[in-house]
């Protein structure tokens, strides 16, 4: 995906597409449950207890949820695309986002300590997410969806620059 953000040549290694099938499952089992929810009106209205409730506006509310989940399965493998890290020489950019692009600079002098976490579901999939910290707590610099092998690389690399560039200080 071309930014506007990102520097010109640089090439950003996308994560796993694997991440499609955790986001759907995930984003899935939530929209079960609000679905559920917001049907409870129409299910009410069939069984007599609300008769009140014109028949148009208890389909209204389970329709559209249905309609923001289909959505949300159509962009979703967008959204995964739209990921992706760079390894430059003093610092790791992250991009994300479609609509609202975002690439944030992390420099290896910055950071603390590399976290990588893995879930139940990313254990599953093979998938590990990895979190930088650094000085700074407004910090959000997370990257979700690396298959395991490469966090582990990646932390080990991070953290070797990291030192590095801080022994240098």
């Amino acid at each position: 995906m071309p930014s506007q953000l990102a520097p010109q040549g640089l090439d950003f290694t996308r994560v796993s597409s694997r991440l499609i099938t955790a986001r759907r499952i995930t984003r899935g089992t939530a929209s079960l449950l609000w679905l559920a929810l917001a049907g409870l009106p129409l299910v009410l209205r069939a069984a007599g207890a609300w008769p009140t409730l014109p028949l148009w506006l208890a389909w209204l509310l389970p329709s559209a949820m249905l309609v923001g989940v289909v959505w949300a399965f159509v962009l979703i493998p967008r959204q995964v695309r739209a990921i992706g890290y760079a390894e430059r020489n003093d610092d790791l950019l992250i991009r994300q986002g479609i609509f609202f692009q975002r690439l944030m600079v992390v420099p290896y002098g910055r950071m603390q300590y590399v976290d990588v976490t893995v879930g139940p579901l990313e254990r599953a999939l093979g998938l590990s997410s990895i979190r930088l910290h650094t000085a700074s707590a407004s910090t959000n610099a997370a990257l979700g969806g690396l298959p395991a092998e490469e966090a582990s690389r990646l932390r080990e690399q991070l953290t070797a620059r990291g030192e590095a560039k801080l022994a240098g200080l």
